[in-house]
């Protein structure tokens, strides 16, 4: 099952051309299960039945994993069957008649313009990694953008002249997304002086640095994040995603349009954008 499931990521990143955070999520489920199925004497994959699928669903529950895990986890399998079946590998899907437990959509909190103004200022300007801080945080309130698009940026992403930046998506896919002032002076003071001191040796390209000179992570951004939550005096339960949930909010109540708003955020359905409408 190893070997199908190597042959699967291939195809996810060759053809399908996924988000690497999505591609890794497709792999650590597989690999969870292909753990629990070998355990089970099963090693490849036209010997799992639906019984033993219905049996690593109620494996995974007994483990007290979320409604949202379980989905996810099941996503990943029937997908992976998909492209078996695809690839004439089995001859019948397993995962066909698999349910998947129902998952309670929360809506998303967010910041009031007061937090978000708070958030923002928090970082000291006097040193690197405050400009730096600040010039993320900013980018992130004023564009919307997802975290993961964020540390991706590449210098030659931003255009400070014109005023916009252009963000890559999954894929091959990409969209251009308009800076206010503000943030074009923010951004500019980032390049032009803290960026070049955090920069050690050879230049990665990316926009976003660490202390040490490497792209900045997602991970460690996150945890810039919440440091700057607690100065702030902010109680919410922010997740990544906390920003963008209120620039789409806030976007709304100062009249931008869902259409455009919609294009900001990328959303391929508008309907994903409406959900917004609710703060209004």
């Amino acid at each position: 099952m190893i070997n199908a499931i190597q042959q699967y990521v291939k195809y996810l990143h060759n053809e399908k051309r996924i988000s690497y955070n999505t591609e890794v999520s497709y792999k650590r489920d597989l690999d969870k299960a292909a753990d629990y199925f070998a355990g089970q004497g099963k090693t490849s994959p036209e010997e799992i039945t639906e019984t033993n699928l219905n049996s690593y669903v109620l494996y995974l529950e007994g483990k007290n994993m979320s409604a949202a895990t379980v989905s996810r986890s099941i996503a990943s399998l029937r997908s992976f069957y998909q492209y078996l079946m695809k690839k004439h590998v089995v001859e019948e899907d397993p995962t066909e008649h698999l349910k998947a437990p129902k998952v309670e959509k929360k809506t998303p909190e967010i910041l009031t313009v007061d937090e978000a103004e708070r958030l923002i200022a928090q970082p000291n300007r006097k040193t690197d990694k405050g400009v730096r801080d600040r010039a993320m945080l900013q980018l992130l309130y004023t564009t919307g953008m997802r975290v993961s698009e964020l540390v991706h940026l590449k210098t030659g992403d931003v255009n400070l002249e014109m005023g916009y930046i252009t963000c890559m998506e999954s894929g091959d896919r990409e969209r251009t997304i308009p800076l206010d002032r503000g943030t074009r002076i923010i951004v500019d003071e980032y390049m032009n002086t803290a960026r070049k001191r955090l920069l050690k040796e050879e230049d990665p390209g990316f926009l976003f640095l660490n202390c040490n000179g490497r792209p900045m992570s997602r991970q460690g951004f996150w945890k810039v994040i919440k440091g700057y939550v607690q100065e702030a005096g902010i109680e919410k339960d922010i997740t990544p995603h906390t920003l963008r949930h209120s620039f789409a909010a806030h976007q709304l109540e100062k009249g931008t349009d869902l259409k455009s708003l919609q294009l900001i955020l990328g959303h391929a359905d508008l309907a994903t954008t409406q959900m917004y409408m609710r703060y209004v």
